[in-house]
């Protein structure tokens, strides 16, 4: 099988009025620091179609997650992965590894079109790129594709234990969650037991099943949501005392945490949402930043959500640098510690803690 790079044209997928907004323009729109490289990736034989976003390598090499998704179009496919490898970028300074950002999208159904070829040709164009990227599992993506991915690539991280790798990285994902939470709840409460608190979780994929297991074994009274039904009908059979509600982000909570895909807090559920922090896993959670100023202004705290889902990469950054299980566990739960000082540099500014976040990672990128 061959396999070779193709840049293709994207404007025949973009509004006339967007065409100006190429891969150029999305990527300075976003914020002052474009992306270092962007490779569109097509392997026919397969039906691949993917696209590997690098937002930066200033602190190390660029690494995120595969998230393979059934996009509507090319268009709102380096959407998401411009806007997810920025994030990569902060949550990596943000967290102290020594990692810059990146993220890739294969656009397709897993549950369709995910096959072991396709796979290894995905990572035969991750192994083109020369170490520059390192890819983990997203939405879509599991530790055992990544196992096949690996066998073409020596950049893949988070595969299973029994390939090497450290396995499922969704448990430190939820560790990390739960820790900001906690963070959040002592600004608010002056308490970081969640005993009694209503915590609201939306998504209850890998990540959200995780953090329902904690959320109970802390005494919270969780609520829980998905489009799935399978995954709510999982959930309920293991943890019997959760409420299911047709929407959180609508049910009266203390804590609102998204764990689904991103975008579920715009200026309209942000004006009537109900809760008094927003803190879960889903990456890009506000539509656009004004939207904490919105929450800020109805009194309504949000932890950025780059700072509380940084457990997985914290894992597979231990997994690059060879640190054992233990280490990587004590870097997730300092996750509390690192939100501590968002809150404290927040009060320093006058700012919400979205900016104040910003303003940690970007001095550390500075600086480097």
């Amino acid at each position: 099988m061959s396999t070779s790079t193709v840049i293709r044209p994207v404007e025949d997928t973009i509004p006339v009025e967007d065409t100006a907004a190429g891969v150029f323009g999305r990527s300075r729109h976003l914020s002052d620091r474009p992306h270092e490289q962007v490779v569109f990736c097509e392997d026919a034989a397969t039906g691949l179609r993917a696209i590997i976003a690098i937002h930066s390598t200033v602190l190390g090499p660029a690494l995120g997650g595969t998230r393979f998704y059934p996009y509507a179009n090319e268009r709102q496919a380096l959407d998401d992965v411009l806007r997810l490898s920025r994030g990569m970028t902060y949550k990596a300074a943000v967290s102290g590894v020594h990692l810059g950002g990146g993220k890739a999208v294969i656009i397709g159904d897993p549950t369709i079109h995910k096959t072991e070829a396709l796979l290894a040709a995905y990572g035969r164009f991750v192994e083109s790129l020369g170490g520059r990227y390192i890819t983990a599992a997203d939405v879509g993506t599991y530790a055992s594709d990544l196992d096949v991915v690996g066998r073409h690539t020596a950049h893949a991280v988070g595969r299973t234990v029994a390939a090497g790798g450290s396995g499922d990285s969704s448990p430190l994902t939820a560790l990390g969650v739960f820790q900001a939470m906690r963070a959040g709840v002592e600004n608010i409460w002056g308490t970081t037991n969640l005993e009694g608190r209503v915590v609201g979780v939306e998504g209850l994929g890998k990540v959200g099943y995780s953090l329902v297991g904690l959320l109970a074994a802390d005494g919270a009274r969780v609520v829980v949501s998905d489009v799935n039904p399978a995954a709510v009908e999982r959930v309920v059979s293991d943890f019997p005392d959760v409420r299911v509600a047709g929407s959180v982000v609508q049910a009266s909570l203390d804590v609102y945490a998204p764990c689904a895909l991103g975008g579920t807090l715009s200026p309209v559920t942000a004006g009537s949402l109900d809760a008094r922090l927003v803190c879960g896993a889903a990456n890009n959670q506000l539509t656009i930043p004004e939207v904490e100023t919105i929450l800020g202004e109805r009194g309504i705290t949000w932890v950025p959500d780059y700072v509380a889902n940084a457990g997985g990469l914290i894992q597979v950054a231990g997994e690059v640098d060879g640190f054992d299980a233990a280490v990587v566990r004590s870097d997730v739960e300092a996750i509390f510690e690192r939100t501590a000082e968002i809150f404290e540099m927040s009060r320093v500014l006058g700012t919400g803690l979205g900016p104040a976040a910003n303003r940690i990672a970007e001095q550390r990128i500075d600086a480097a």
